[in-house]
């Protein structure tokens, strides 16, 4: 299901990371598939209230626990500025999709990174 909404179609999600030769870009890139997969079912369900966005970015929070595996078996990790970076960007997807009082804890309260 391609992207409608144009704030996110037009994001460089994960620049920073991709800016930095710490973050493979292979990793990187399932970073950002994870992301454009969540903004894909914010689409197709379109969630009522926070709590039906919060169990979708639980969901994708979860794919990047399991990433984080896959960042350690190249010699890098999801680490300090990382984690910034990536949270910054489910704040951003829950921004543009109107939920702008979501929490930025709640939105990842499942990470283990």
């Amino acid at each position: 299901m391609p992207i409608t909404n144009q704030q996110v179609a037009g994001h460089a999600f994960l620049r920073q990371m991709y800016d930095d030769s710490y973050f493979p870009d292979h990793a990187v890139d399932r970073g950002k598939a994870i992301l454009l997969r969540l903004c894909e079912r914010i689409e197709a369900v379109r969630p009522s209230d926070l709590e039906s966005l919060y169990a979708l970015t639980q969901a994708a929070t979860e794919e990047f626990n399991l990433l984080d595996s896959e960042f350690v078996a190249v010699g890098s990790e999801i680490e300090t500025m990382a984690r910034e970076w990536i949270c910054d960007e489910f704040c951003f997807v829950a921004s543009v999709y109107g939920f702008t009082e979501a929490d930025a804890e709640e939105l990842t309260a499942s990470r283990d990174w």
